[in-house]
């Protein structure tokens, strides 16, 4: 077997041993953020978070619920655990509390904090608009429906849930100070303390229906790309003297080390984007006017059925925007139709792709005319992670997975589309034409073409002239190439149209 075989076992070994044996692992200086990825391969990999929640990344989202919590009114007689990690202070949660408006249970773990000092006092994780605050909260959750315990989801790509809670110096806050009044009990790192339990929902914002929404990663070694992010639009506060609590009283030290250090400044930079959309579930105000809009998924429906079975002329005449993915994909020119476009890769994958399945219950409408639950939609980012992690750690991508790539890719694409997490893919078109009328698909794909020329324009002369808006956006920031040089798959790419 070839040594390329072994290379994802090799990585799940290198985080195994650093895990029992304890890396050490800090913030800053030698073993700081620079130094995780040595230990903790992940950590260097894509789709990490935390990340700058600016307007260039949002979509709004109308399908988004509003997050619902139960059983998070605890009773005083429930006592929770208080404790000094070395890397933060966490409160562990019953798994009774879970959230319900997401497609699987995903039952409360723990919550814990990261924030700055008293030097400086901004140390959140998330940004916005790259503004960080002085602190933020995450009330971590597991998939209880599909794994048992924290310890077995948080490697898998839907495994964790994440609350994110923006906290900003201001007011007095009664409900963190139920748990920081407890504090001096775990100055040093592996001390702990019960409390007794309170509300965890007062410790959140007012509203629960506005945030952000997208896949990242643990901010924290060993960084698996697990976490479903929501991230609260809207900042809690606490006041000036329970901030410096958190960020004077307490040490990342055991009491027994004759040196000791402080535990402050404890959160990670911002990670690249690397094309990541970001949802949010509203559409205005602290200067995102301009977010734009994902197709809605009965859109996304009609569109799919219409390339399928539908007119293609009549979808020529459209809005290609609804369609198109970015503009930073060339449409190739070598090829005169879609129908007859070569692929390069095996027939056999090919037909394989075209006969599978998922493919047949899309082509007779069961996927596409169907709302099937919500749980079967694939997160095509973390699959696409997968693949290029993978291809990063070997330098080098050889048939077999070329082969597998472009035979699953189609299908992973649509359902990914369906559930409004990429874009439709120019390839998975092609597939979805596959056998249609050779002049309607010649007629499309000059549609295409012209599209693409007409915005590829419209993109060169509105940068051309600063501080140019469309819909209060600024096209400049949509245009820009990807951040991300290890990623250079043109099949998910970042959504530029309105809806």
């Amino acid at each position: 077997m070839h040594f390329r075989s072994f290379t994802p076992i090799v990585l799940v070994l290198m985080t195994l041993l650093a895990l029992l044996h304890g890396a050490r692992r800090t913030y800053s200086g030698p073993e700081g953020q620079h130094y995780w990825p040595k230990q903790y391969p992940y950590c260097g990999g894509a789709f990490q978070s935390p990340i700058d929640l600016k307007p260039g990344l949002l979509r709004f989202d109308p399908t988004l619920r509003p997050i619902e919590i139960q059983n998070c009114n605890l009773s005083p007689n429930e006592q929770l655990t208080l404790g000094n990690n070395g890397h933060s202070v966490q409160i562990s949660l019953p798994s009774e509390m879970h959230i319900s408006s997401l497609p699987h249970r995903y039952s409360a773990a723990q919550l814990h904090l990261h924030w700055g000092s008293s030097a400086r006092v901004e140390g959140s994780e998330h940004t916005v608009n790259s503004k960080q605050y002085a602190a933020e909260m995450h009330v971590v959750h597991f998939n209880s429906d599909k794994y048992a315990t924290m310890s077995m989801a948080v490697d898998k790509s839907d495994g964790l849930a994440v609350l994110g809670v923006l906290i900003e110096v201001g007011e007095f806050n009664p409900a963190f100070e139920k748990f920081l009044r407890f504090i001096n009990g775990i100055k040093y790192k592996n001390q702990k303390v019960q409390v007794p339990g309170f509300n965890i929902r007062e410790l959140l914002p007012a509203r629960l229906d506005e945030y952000y929404r997208y896949d990242g990663s643990l901010t924290t070694p060993p960084c698996y790309p697990s976490v479903l992010w929501t991230v609260f639009r809207n900042h809690v506060t606490i006041s000036r003297t329970q901030f410096l609590a958190l960020a004077t009283s307490l040490y990342s030290s055991n009491v027994q080390d004759s040196a000791l250090v402080s535990l402050n400044v404890n959160y990670r930079r911002t990670q690249p984007p690397d094309n990541r959309v970001v949802l949010t579930s509203f559409k205005q105000g602290n200067g995102l006017q301009g977010s734009l809009t994902v197709a809605s998924p009965l859109r996304r429906k009609q569109i799919v059925q219409q390339l399928m079975v539908g007119d293609l002329a009549d979808l020529a005449d459209e809005g290609l925007y609804q369609l198109l993915p970015s503009g930073s994909e060339k449409v190739p020119s070598k090829k005169k139709d879609f129908k007859n476009q070569e692929i390069e890769t095996p027939a056999k994958s090919k037909q394989q792709t075209l006969n599978s399945p998922l493919w047949r219950k899309s082509q007779t409408d069961g996927l596409v005319g169907k709302s099937g639950p919500a749980e079967d939609t694939l997160c095509f980012v973390s699959l696409e992670q997968r693949v290029t992690l993978q291809q990063k750690q070997i330098h080098a991508e050889d048939q077999l997975v070329q082969a597998l790539r472009d035979a699953a890719f189609p299908e992973l694409n649509l359902k990914s589309y369906l559930g409004c997490k990429s874009d439709l893919a120019l390839p998975t078109i092609r597939h979805i034409l596959h056998g249609r009328p050779t002049d309607e698909a010649n007629e499309l794909e000059h549609s295409l073409k012209r599209a693409f020329d007409k915005r590829k324009t419209s993109t060169a002369i509105k940068k051309s002239v600063p501080g140019t808006k469309y819909g209060g956006f600024n096209t400049a920031t949509v245009s820009r190439k990807p951040q991300s040089q290890g990623h250079p798959h043109p099949w998910l790419l970042p959504m530029e149209w309105e809806d």
